[in-house]
């Protein structure tokens, strides 16, 4: 199975939202953040065959990506591109159910991107510390 390529969505503003996350998760939660990490990595060299508990579909091409640390749920929401390109298209912390506007928003982001992949694809400045991170997980 070839390994999936992980891109980060990125919005007309310049901003990745999920990449803004894990930076704010890693700052205030490195073991949640090293949980998201985990799950990440799995996607990548897993793709489509990610299951339960680690993955599931939620509707309309939408996945997420599943962690918990204590009693806190951590989300990542993302689509495929193509056969072996995931996209990470939004984040959430949840106690129950994932609100539909949360799904919604994912699957906005999926349009736009469908629409203008280069346009919407997260390239960014790294520090060190965060390229060293990235790089772990390709």
């Amino acid at each position: 199975m070839p390994q999936t390529k992980l891109l980060f969505f990125q919005g007309a503003d310049g901003i990745s939202p999920v990449w803004d996350w894990l930076k704010e998760l890693r700052a205030k939660n490195p073991r949640a953040f090293a949980k998201c990490l985990v799950r990440v990595r799995r996607l990548a060299g897993m793709g489509y065959e990610l299951r339960r508990p680690e993955a599931d579909m939620l509707r309309d091409g939408i996945y997420e990506l599943r962690a918990r640390h204590g009693t806190v749920n951590y989300r990542l929401l993302y689509f495929f591109h193509g056969q072996n390109v995931a996209v990470l298209a939004h984040a959430v912390t949840k106690e129950d159910e994932i609100p539909v506007v949360e799904i919604n928003r994912a699957l906005e982001r999926k349009r736009a991107f469908a629409a203008n992949p280069s346009a919407h694809t997260f390239i960014g400045e790294l520090d060190d510390a965060q390229s060293k991170k990235w790089e772990e997980i390709q």
